[in-house]
């Protein structure tokens, strides 16, 4: 099933665009950025908490990198669920960052705060197309069943020795 969740681009001073969409956690809506340079889909440590009910964040013994700093404390927190337009991710094991330094950027610019960033993680797993003229992400939930075959090394069958 192929799933198409509408992109909103965020122009950035005048120098580029971030793209944006709406997901769900825990069944309220929440505003993510798409970042495929982004290994893993990450929230944020201040605003996730609204999306809360029993789950806690946890420390995590594992340093991040990106997101303009060089390294930083990360936390995990496994969601009851996130959904991605008509994907629903139930127990997400989740990555928790301090992303107040994007959210006071985005606040100096006029931009609303975001929740998280979908990273390269899921955006491999429904093998995402971004489609900038139709402003869409499309997800295909087939393939995220799918593992992907190995590459034969072997020789072309039939092929003859020398």
């Amino acid at each position: 099933m192929t799933i198409k969740i509408p992109i909103r681009l965020l122009t950035i001073e005048g120098d580029g665009f971030h793209l944006l969409i709406k997901i769900r956690i825990n069944g309220k809506s929440a505003n993510a950025i798409l970042d495929t340079g982004a290994s893993k889909t990450v929230f944020d440590k201040e605003r996730i908490e609204r999306f809360l009910g029993k789950e806690k964040v946890g420390e995590h013994s594992r340093m991040s990198t990106g997101l303009g700093t060089t390294s930083m404390k990360s936390h995990q927190v496994t969601l009851g669920k996130l959904a991605l337009g008509k994907i629903e991710l139930s127990k997400y094991n989740a990555v928790v960052l301090d992303l107040s330094h994007v959210n006071q950027t985005y606040n100096q610019i006029g931009l609303k705060p975001i929740d998280g960033v979908v990273g390269s993680d899921l955006m491999q797993k429904y093998r995402a197309v971004i489609d900038y003229g139709k402003k869409l992400l499309v997800l295909n939930e087939k393939s995220a069943a799918k593992k992907p075959k190995a590459k034969s090394v072997k020789g072309k069958k039939g092929a003859k020795k020398k």
